[in-house]
């Protein structure tokens, strides 16, 4: 194989709300950590081992407002990207090194209800649920005695 491949994916929780930077340009940058859990059993002693994996989870323009209005610390969140790793020097002139995974597609993981954000407003139900056929005002059937088949109890399915 010729090509080369640099793509991550993950599905974790968020350690901490987007942070934002906004540029002269028009452009943003958010910034929040995701952690991801690994458990095992330790085979010599049987306990249940669990380790967590910090990750460095940079999202760009109109992505990075979205993650911004929608995700909030501890939401679960599937991210892919591209591993980024940037060099800078600190404020004693060290080299230092950041890993970061470049967010290219996200879906968020946890509910709307169950969310540190806001719910949305509900629409009203009754344009939302399919209308029940009326019954018919003859008797179409030979039999008199026969009934009316029984409707159907309505389910929230919306097709």
């Amino acid at each position: 194989m010729t090509g080369t491949l640099n793509k991550v994916m993950l599905i974790g929780h968020t350690g901490d709300d987007v942070k934002m930077h906004y540029f002269e340009g028009g452009g943003s940058i958010g910034r929040f950590p995701l952690a991801t859990n690994e458990s095992y059993t330790n085979r010599t002693t049987g306990e249940r081992v669990t380790s967590t994996e910090w990750h460095n989870v940079v999202v760009r323009n109109k992505a990075a407002e979205i993650c911004e209005k929608y995700l909030k610390k501890g939401d679960k969140v599937y991210i892919e990207g591209r591993i980024k790793t940037r060099k800078w020097q600190d404020d004693q002139g060290n080299e230092r090194y950041s890993t970061e995974i470049h967010c290219t597609d996200f879906t968020f993981l946890t509910p709307k209800n169950e969310s540190g954000a806001e719910p949305s407003p509900s629409g009203n139900k009754s344009q939302m649920q399919e209308k029940q056929p009326a019954k018919p005002k003859s008797d179409s059937f030979a039999n008199k005695n026969e009934s009316y088949p029984q409707e159907e109890e309505e389910d929230d399915l919306p097709f």
